[in-house]
């Protein structure tokens, strides 16, 4: 990130601003957020069967889900590029379609087994056919199995890369292989998929069709634009532009009154509240993904 940027939003600033955490975050920034892959975070990556994916469309929709495969699924190309693959699924291409519209993502990675830390991946993305990935980068590993064939890759720009920490993440065990059961990769399958677990499909008749609720952005200042140029949609408004905004003293008319209520509610909960008090002989702790490995 350019020199004398800090990392995050204008929003957060701004919460921070009224919280009071301001000293606390940039600490954070400095310490732990880097707009690369260090050594130890691309093992990391290279290692993990799962993440958890966020994408948005152009009206600021969200949509997350899940992504698995075998260990190395996710590949990291360099320091500032990762890809994965994109397999068969139901159809629906949310997460694809959200990135055509707006590159922006979100990647969390957990390690519930052995380390039990997680790593944000944040940045740009955007989706190559198989054909033309594997002609740019001829080492991609070929799956055998076929429910685990790429059918698309997206491939990620890194801009920041930081560390979700350990203190409340579940430490989990793995089923031993003989008891997992197959995993049913690209099956069709309806029972093998999870059937209608959660009963949508049994009560659909008995419901009106689906219909998204009008989209509003009111809180966002000017809305969005598509650029002219056919490129990627971007945020316009306050927050375009330098994410830093100075002092933010922009940022009070579009997102201060909007959260006034809520943070006044916050900083009475806070208010409450006791800080936690390390011990006079806790060492200091630098993270795993620590700068220094930059």
């Amino acid at each position: 990130m350019p020199q004398g940027e800090r990392p995050g939003s204008d929003g957060e600033h701004l919460v921070q601003q009224r919280l009071g955490t301001t000293e606390r975050a940039d600490r954070f920034y400095r310490d732990q957020v880097l707009d690369h892959l260090n050594a130890r975070m691309q093992e990391f990556v290279a290692r993990q069967e799962m993440f958890f994916l966020s994408t948005a469309d152009r009206h600021g929709e969200c949509d997350a889900t899940f992504r698995a495969g075998p260990p190395g699924f996710v590949q990291v190309l360099d320091a500032r590029t990762l890809t994965y693959p994109e397999y068969r699924g139901n159809g629906v291409m949310a997460s694809v379609g959200n990135i055509s519209e707006n590159p922006r993502l979100g990647i969390l990675m957990v390690d519930f087994t052995r380390d039990r830390i997680g790593l944000h991946i944040n940045g740009r993305a955007r989706v190559v056919m198989d054909e033309e990935m594997r002609a740019g980068h001829p080492g991609l590993p070929v799956d055998p199995v076929p429910g685990r064939r790429a059918q698309l890759w997206v491939m990620v720009e890194v801009e920041e890369a930081y560390i979700h920490c350990a203190k409340h993440i579940p430490h989990l065990q793995k089923v031993p292989p003989q008891q997992r059961g197959a995993r049913a990769w690209g099956t069709d399958d309806i029972k093998r998929k999870g059937g209608d677990f959660f009963g949508a499909a049994a009560e659909a008749g008995d419901r009106a069709p689906f219909r998204r609720p009008e989209r509003k952005n009111e809180h966002l200042r000017g809305g969005l634009h598509e650029d002219t140029q056919g490129e990627a949609p971007a945020w316009h408004g306050a927050g375009n532009g330098s994410r830093a905004a100075a002092a933010v003293p922009g940022a009070d008319d579009f997102v201060g009154e909007l959260n006034a209520e809520f943070l006044d509610r916050v900083e009475r909960v806070l208010a409450r509240a006791q800080p936690r008090r390390a011990a006079e002989d806790e060492p200091e702790f630098r993270g795993w993904f620590d700068r220094r490995d930059a």
